[in-house]
């Protein structure tokens, strides 16, 4: 099982830059840095409430589910 992420694809869509992004949502660059490239294991609630908040999406935009192995090219988190 994978989680993918999807962060940097709605914030292209967008066009926000992950500095904007982090002084509007409130949380350090390098840690919004960390979660668009995938190297996270969670993400607190209110974090993701923010993000959604700023970029007027879904949680569902930003966090896709697959079973099985994830496509290599894809950024994803693992348990």
């Amino acid at each position: 099982m994978a989680i993918i992420l999807r962060l940097d694809r709605v914030m292209a869509d967008r066009k926000i830059s992950l500095k904007e992004l982090s002084e509007k949502v409130g949380v350090a660059n390098v840690n919004l840095s960390k979660l668009k490239t995938g190297k996270v294991s969670a993400i607190r609630f209110s974090t993701l409430d923010a993000i959604c908040d700023v970029l007027d999406c879904q949680p569902g935009d930003i966090l896709e589910f697959r079973r099985g192995p994830a496509a290599e090219n894809e950024t994803e988190v693992k348990e």
